[in-house]
């Protein structure tokens, strides 16, 4: 018999976003999850670094690419594609938030969620 381990849907799109952000070399990937978090708007955020607004699209584009693959689903909204300094694709439970690295550190956004457990990974 073979076990299988069931995992939230919301936890597997994560996991998903991290790949294709992963296979564009975006840099400084985190995992912010929220679910513990009364006052949050998703379960988990996850949030990466680009060098140019070209990579940042090609991150958004990989990261679509895969949770479509897998899930057959779009986001449910996205924000950022022309200027690409700060790409944002919402999946109800899960925000990917891309970035070029300076708007990253401009705007924080691991700071705000501060209490939320942190999971880091490296690029592909």
């Amino acid at each position: 018999m073979v076990k299988k381990k069931i995992v939230a849907l919301s936890t597997y799109l994560s996991e998903l976003a991290v790949h294709g952000i992963q296979e564009k070399k975006g840099e400084d990937i985190v995992r912010l999850d929220l679910r513990n978090i009364h006052t949050s708007v998703a379960d988990y955020f996850i949030i990466a670094s680009a060098n140019s607004a070209t990579q940042v699209k090609a991150i958004a584009d990989s990261v679509e690419k895969e949770i479509y693959k897998a899930t057959q689903a779009d986001p449910r909204h996205k924000e950022g594609f022309e200027s690409a300094d700060w790409i944002i694709l919402d999946y109800f439970d899960v925000v990917v938030h891309i970035f070029k690295t300076e708007k990253r550190h401009f705007y924080g956004i691991e700071e705000l969620w501060g209490d939320a457990e942190s999971t880091n990974y490296q690029s592909a």
